[in-house]
């Protein structure tokens, strides 16, 4: 422990839930649940951290489908990646270090689901291999940095509150909007710039653009409501909004060319699909991959130790913003 500065008494069992009990805590809270002012898109690296957290989203969706998780348990993970990163810095040129991040991310997360989650399973076929007691000593550094309030308040806290709004009686309507914001809330993580708005204001525009697709006639009055409402911003709501319904055209658009795609499977359509992107996100996604295969090239087990060196301390890796 005494590689990390903490406290002996801190234990992932003394960890104290937090568990507001009205409305106007969550939002008094929420601010301490999301990544600092010190914001990923504004790092002086963000191109490589933007890289890094595509490139992770994606290693935790695939965990998320050959492991069965809950689809909360990796939104979660990258909850505690933005929080982190936000804090601290990483290393660029040592891989192994991302990665024990992420997989202790995903293992925090499925402990506060209560889900089992075999840390071997999901290092399988990777490059960097990282036992128990690794994992658990990085465990214990992002408690710390994340001042142990790892029950995270997300999107999800708000959005019964927002579609209480509506006073729908039919509730089978009220479960398909519900699914709906939901769906709108897990894509809209896949963009860094949501991170800057809190998680009542991601959960408002998901239930709005929810509205807006299944209910467009009630859509002026919930938006006035919700707009109008003591604790949003409405600057920063209209703002996240446009942002979501700019990803669902998006979404939409990607979708039908996948159809198209599928059904014709001529070059034309890979082509026409892979001139919508944005230049941004061209080159993302090879420094993403570029990332990739430098992490798949250094191929080595670590047995408990973090390094080849055994006097390295892991917490010097990590510096404080």
């Amino acid at each position: 422990m005494d590689e990390f500065g903490l406290q002996e008494s801190h234990s992932l069992a003394s960890f104290q839930e937090h568990n507001p009990d009205t409305i106007p805590d969550l939002f008094a809270s929420e601010s301490d649940h999301m990544p600092s002012h010190n914001s990923l898109s504004c790092s002086k690296d963000s191109d490589f951290y933007y890289a890094f957290r595509l490139e992770t989203i994606s290693l935790f969706l695939q965990a998320q489908y050959s492991c069965n998780l809950d689809p909360f348990i990796p939104y979660l993970a990258i909850n505690y990646l933005d929080r982190f990163l936000s804090k601290r810095d990483i290393p660029q040129g040592k891989p192994w270090v991302s990665r024990l991040l992420e997989v202790s991310c995903l293992s925090l997360a499925a402990k506060m689901k209560n889900t089992p989650f075999s840390a071997t399973d999901f290092q399988r076929g990777e490059g960097f291999i990282f036992d128990a007691q690794t994992i658990h000593k990085m465990e214990l550094l992002i408690l710390d940095t994340l001042d142990w309030r790892m029950r995270s308040i997300t999107p999800f806290s708000f959005l019964p509150f927002f579609l209480s709004f509506l006073d729908l009686n039919d509730q089978t309507l009220t479960r398909a909007l519900k699914s709906r914001a939901s769906d709108v809330i897990f894509n809209a993580h896949n963009e860094i710039k949501i991170v800057e708005f809190k998680p009542s204001i991601i959960a408002a525009s998901a239930a709005l653009s929810a509205c807006q697709e299944l209910l467009p006639l009630q859509f002026p009055s919930f938006k006035a409501s919700i707009s109008s409402f003591q604790y949003v911003n409405k600057e920063s709501l209209f703002k996240c909004l446009t942002l979501v319904q700019e990803m669902m055209v998006n979404e939409g658009y990607e979708s039908m060319l996948d159809t198209l795609s599928c059904t014709t499977r001529t070059t034309m359509s890979v082509v026409d699909r892979q001139l919508t992107k944005s230049d941004q996100s061209q080159n993302t996604n090879t420094s993403s991959t570029i990332i990739a295969e430098k992490r798949d090239s250094k191929r080595r087990r670590l047995n408990g130790t973090l390094c080849s060196e055994n006097r390295f301390r892991l917490s010097h890796h990590f510096q404080k913003c």
